[in-house]
């Protein structure tokens, strides 16, 4: 590793950022079709939330914790609409998502993939480049510590500012922001999305559309930025 290079670690999101984004659109499906309107509020309140928070919220936007459906039963409710829905929306690696590896390892950084769902989710369907891809311990499922900038963090034994964030939901650079942690947003493309505009909000710096985005010349310029302790001040 260059002696000069700030960053030491990255942590990529799962679900969205190296993979599809299988959420977005059965979330705004299960508000939608209940007759419930779809804001950024409602993303806010569900969105990379601790599962049994996202029930409950999920619950309430809808009504249906005043039909008497629980937290719990609701967010049951959602996995069996999203099981549906990847019958014709496979779960797939996203395009571009092994290159970006490829490129954050070669400049020196360890790579770490993160999550809400379990381990046996990364496990099928990126478990095969894990030796190769990520350090121990591949995957972190931070179900219990959403978003999880501090605990993966302290996990590898870094500062705030040795670490990058690749995310796309706006909540998870609120955290980083108010940590000062390097962060680029890769926000879905879902058409009811609203976490560009709230990426734009909380004045994330990088935005990037594509994985292909995130090149070399950006990941230096992080780095600088992380250097120099600006990785949130705006030019």
């Amino acid at each position: 590793m260059s002696p000069a290079r700030q960053l030491r670690l990255a942590a990529l999101n799962i679900d969205g950022v190296l993979l599809n984004d299988t959420f977005s659109p059965v979330i705004h499906h299960f508000v939608v079709s209940r007759g419930a309107p779809y804001t950024a509020d409602v993303e806010r309140r569900i969105f990379s939330q601790p599962q049994d928070v996202a029930g409950r919220e999920m619950a309430a936007v809808t009504g249906l914790d005043r039909a008497g459906v629980s937290g719990e039963e609701a967010l049951a409710r959602y996995f069996e609409e999203r099981a549906a829905y990847l019958e014709d929306h496979p779960v797939e690696v996203m395009d571009g998502a092994l290159d970006l590896i490829k490129r954050v390892r070669a400049m020196g950084l360890a790579t770490v993939c993160y999550g809400g769902l379990g381990k046996e989710h990364f496990d099928r369907f990126l478990g095969a480049y894990a030796d190769d891809f990520f350090d121990a311990p591949h995957y972190v499922c931070t179900n219990g510590f959403r978003p999880g900038i501090r605990e993966i963090t302290d996990r590898f034994g870094l500062r705030h500012d040795q670490v990058l964030f690749v995310d796309d939901v706006a909540r998870v650079a609120e955290a980083a922001k108010e940590l000062d942690v390097a962060f680029i947003g890769h926000p879905s493309s879902f058409h009811g999305s609203f976490q560009r505009q709230l990426m734009r909000e909380a004045g994330v710096r990088h935005i990037a559309g594509s994985l292909y985005e995130i090149d070399e010349p950006l990941l230096e310029r992080v780095d600088q930025e992380a250097k120099k302790g600006s990785s949130w001040v705006m030019d």
